[in-house]
């Protein structure tokens, strides 16, 4: 699978390297090309309407906010200048600031492939230190540093770290048939693949054989990485296979599945030429749509583009 997908393809150079230089971020946050992108409850500031863009804006009117102490992250390098990302969450907003909030999981499909990529850095990295402001060691406050790619405790002298958590999802196919399942959480008829975190002590092949059994009883011999895409809702990374059944009687575990069913590939690719249209009925038979890996594995393999 050579497509990049939604939230993949970031087109920044993310200099790790000069995170924890603190002269050299001091330096880059005086300039005045440098630019910033601010989110208010993980969601970005935005410009234009029909075809929206992200509001990068000079850095020279978040200073306040940066001395204040609000959450301030180095994303990287490009087009000749530096990118931030700011949570200005609670913060006054500078005045001549003039955009729109708009929630990532509507935005990201109608924007810049690279730009989307960006966001999900911004808003994992965001949504991570929303959630990380005490040390797990010894529970004092931490503080941001290496330009917000690191929290660390003064009193325990711990350090953490933004962590992504792999998820494995998968298509097991039995002949010409796939198996969808649909979340008891989910209202609708909307089906997916089946997916699963992965467990310590775990390779992703065992997980994806582990989860499939799980939830719907069948049992899977090969398995075949496609590709992954990052899913910053919060902070995962979603990792594609093909799985081949070896049984095909279903018996859904109702604590994760509503039902499972087989899917005829002919089936399938109809289903996905709905969700790809924008125009699906949710009172009919569906699949996520394009911005969702789970849509590109159902595609490709329909299709006859990808195989075990």
């Amino acid at each position: 699978m050579e497509d990049i997908y939604c939230f993949g393809g970031n087109p920044l150079d993310r200099a790790s390297e000069r995170r924890g230089d603190r002269e050299w971020i001091a330096k880059v946050l005086a300039d005045p090309e440098t630019r910033i992108l601010a989110l208010r409850d993980l969601k970005p500031f935005t410009r234009g309407t029909a075809a929206p863009a992200l509001d990068w804006q000079p850095v020279e009117q978040w200073h306040d906010q940066i001395d204040s102490g609000a959450t301030l992250l180095f994303l990287g390098l490009g087009d000749g200048r530096a990118h931030f990302a700011i949570d200005a969450t609670g913060s006054s907003v500078a005045p001549d600031v003039d955009t729109e909030l708009v929630d990532v999981r509507a935005l990201a499909p109608a924007i810049a492939v690279g730009e989307a990529a960006i966001l999900a850095e911004a808003r994992s990295l965001l949504d991570w230190h929303a959630r990380h402001r005490f040390c797990a060691q010894c529970g004092s406050p931490t503080r941001v540093a290496s330009a917000g790619w690191v929290r660390r405790c003064p009193d325990c002298r711990a350090s953490h770290f933004p962590r992504t958590d792999p998820v494995v999802i998968m298509l097991a196919i039995h002949g010409d048939r796939g198996l969808l399942g649909r979340n008891r959480r989910r209202a609708g008829a909307r089906f997916s693949c089946l997916a699963g975190f992965v467990e310590p002590g775990e390779t992703l092949e065992e997980a994806v054989r582990r989860e499939v059994r799980e939830e719907s009883g069948i049992r899977c011999g090969r398995v075949r990485y496609l590709a992954a895409q990052p899913w910053p809702f919060p902070s995962s990374l979603m990792i594609g296979f093909l799985a081949e059944a070896l049984t095909a009687e279903i018996t859904v575990d109702p604590e994760e599945l509503a039902e499972a069913r087989w899917f005829h590939r002919d089936e399938i690719r109809e289903m996905v030429a709905r969700a790809a249209s924008g125009a699906d009925d949710p009172s009919r038979v569906s699949l996520p749509a394009p911005i969702a890996i789970a849509h590109h594995i159902c595609r490709r393999w329909s299709n006859g583009l990808d195989r075990l």
